[in-house]
């Protein structure tokens, strides 16, 4: 047909984009289910263990295998960089690990080449492509509607986006044969031998589609026509994988200095590897000449140029590591107008997209900020005995950001709420959600206790002995239950928790009877009126600090517990009191014993 020298027929071109459709959802679905099959600590170990740019390219190559994206784990990359907790030298071999990781597409799919034949035995048919991505779609359906537990459910999602990226794959296959006459089609993979234009193309390609391994896949596809030589597939495979880091600048807009040069890593990478192996190709394609070059690509030799590139612009680039650091530090100067990196940075929204990293980065925050309001509550209540208004004024301080933690952590919490969570996951936000709130509002009392101090300095008031005496028993009873509440928090893990509620039930009582005992001080000329405003203040601000960390406490059995009714649980303990409960009860009546 004469149109066949200009262009596809129109039935192909909706194929051709029905099927590419099909390819990028189902390796999307793939993507993602592998991801929740490795479990949500994948993106947490990518950051802990890349202490060598050795072990960041094994990492970045594993991690990337999984997710299926080398623009994916860039980014997570450009936000540890841009939150302070990555260097620029641990990017670098990530990165090259994740160029590396992403060749694994490209093998996945040229299984779509692989036929049982048309002809010969009928168990042939049984090898096809077609019969095993019907194969995974029957199980992995069966799995999604069938199976309870979550592990199965995302093994039918990796199955099932396997038979749909197949599916697509072969669409894609189906639309473009036929091409091999178009005359047109010919002269323009023919000009994509030439190095310049083929590494042009495939940069384009993959900047538009926002992906190497779609790039990849489309020439996997095209390679059906015969049409592409593995030296066109080879300059247009160097160019998808400068292309690729397209996604990657994209994500650094707003980010910091360091964040941006990370994001500038990737595309500096590929071009330098391109730079210097395409001349190398030449040199010794000139000498050996390479014969099989000039044969047509097929999806099998089309993933192997695009691993050979990777693995070999790795090897040959790992050693200049420092040097790729110096190179865009000076090409990214540092500006004056940034700030230098606080924790709160590490609120990444990039790292959204990965809930695991999300909620260990907000694990990390929201204990600095349980310390940051236990050393202010331990500062305010010394101004009680010792006043000093540079003190008071650093207990104002760090009030207002221990309310920043609130505001931006909260905010975070909210976000990563709306993504999709595990079991284990979700209880972890809901027990950061309810421990936030009572972390803050022990720094506010902290605050009330620092003006009842600069009162009680400004009015040169002064209690009895018997009143001071006891004021230091119930500030040490509080000191010990915030100290308590905040170390559990931190180690998570404690049996010292169930100290706390009993502890709590002390200060209560505690707290009665200092009122009681003040009370009758006021009336029998002791203590003035004045004095007894203050210490009931005092008391206030002690007992509902308490009440905070028996909030903290239970907050961390009950979710442990999996049953987040709080009434329920300290109604029943008061109750139904466990000879546990009655041994703490009694040691620490006798430890702050009026």
């Amino acid at each position: 047909m004469k149109g066949r020298d200009f262009s596809m027929e129109l039935k192909d071109i909706f194929a051709l984009i029905t099927g590419l459709a099909m390819f990028l959802f189902g390796m999307n679905a793939m993507g993602d289910g592998l991801k929740r099959v490795a479990g949500s600590k994948l993106e947490t170990i990518l950051w802990k263990l890349s202490s060598t740019p050795l072990k960041g390219v094994l990492l970045g190559t594993g991690v990337t295998a999984v997710i299926q994206s080398s623009s994916a784990t860039s980014c997570m990359v450009v936000g540890f960089v841009n939150s302070g907790m990555m260097t620029i030298a641990q990017a670098i071999g990530i990165i090259m690990g994740a160029n590396i990781g992403t060749t694994a597409t490209g093998w996945i799919l040229s299984l779509s080449a692989v036929d049982g034949g048309s002809s010969g035995a009928v168990w042939t048919q049984f090898l096809s492509t077609t019969f095993i991505s019907a194969v995974f779609a029957l199980i992995g359906v069966l799995f999604m509607m069938l199976a309870k537990k979550s592990v199965y459910k995302n093994t039918g999602d990796i199955m099932l986006g396997f038979a749909v990226l197949m599916s697509g794959m072969k669409m894609m296959s189906g639309a473009m044969d036929g091409l091999e006459d178009s005359v047109v089609f010919q002269d323009m993979m023919t000009s994509f031998s030439n190095p310049f234009l083929g590494i042009l193309a495939g940069t384009v390609i993959t900047a538009i589609l926002q992906s190497a391994s779609a790039s990849i896949g489309i020439l996997q596809a095209l390679s059906i026509s015969g049409a592409v030589s593995n030296t066109t597939a080879l300059y247009l495979v160097i160019g998808m994988c400068i292309g690729a880091s397209m996604p990657v600048l994209l994500s650094a807009i707003g980010a910091t200095t360091n964040g941006k040069r990370a994001s500038i890593i990737y595309l500096i990478f590929n071009t330098v590897g391109a730079l210097i192996l395409t001349p190398l190709y030449y040199v010794f394609d000139h000498f050996c000449h390479f014969a099989f070059m000039d044969l047509p690509a097929d999806a099998f030799s089309i993933a192997t140029v695009n691993s050979v590139f990777n693995i070999a612009a790795t090897i040959l680039l790992l050693p200049f590591v420092s040097l790729f650091d110096k190179l865009v530090c000076a090409l990214i100067k540092d500006k004056n107008s940034d700030k230098e990196a606080n924790l709160l940075d590490r609120l990444e929204e990039r790292f959204l997209e990965h809930p695991g990293l999300a909620i260990e980065q907000s694990r990390t925050v929201l204990k600095s900020m349980a310390e940051k309001s236990q050393r202010n509550l331990l500062r305010a209540i010394s101004l009680i005995t010792k006043y000093d208004d540079k003190e008071y004024e650093v207990v104002q301080e760090k009030e207002e950001i221990i309310d920043k933690y609130e505001d931006k952590l909260g905010t975070y919490l909210v976000k990563i709420t709306g993504q999709e969570l595990n079991k284990d996951q979700s209880h972890e936000i809901t027990r950061f959600l309810h421990t936030i709130g009572d972390f803050e509002r022990i720094a506010d009392h902290a605050v009330n206790i620092s003006h009842v101090a600069k009162e009680i300095h400004d009015k040169q008031l002064s209690f009895s002995f018997e009143a001071n005496r006891e004021l230091e028993i119930l500030a040490s009873a509080i000191e010990e239950i915030v100290t308590l509440s905040v170390n559990c928090f931190i180690g998570e893990k404690s049996a010292d928790i169930y100290r706390v509620e009993p502890l709590e039930e002390m200060i209560d009582l505690l707290c009665d009877e200092l009122k009681l005992r003040h009370i009758n001080r006021v009336q029998n000329g002791n203590c003035t009126l004045n004095q007894g405003f203050v210490f009931s203040d005092l008391i206030t601000n002690y007992e509902r600090i308490a009440d905070h960390c028996s909030n903290i406490a239970v907050a961390l059995i009950e979710v442990d517990l999996d049953a987040m009714d709080t009434h329920a649980y300290l109604n029943g303990l008061k109750e139904h009191k466990s000879n546990e409960f009655i041994r703490y009860y009694d040691e620490y009546k006798v430890k702050y014993a009026l």
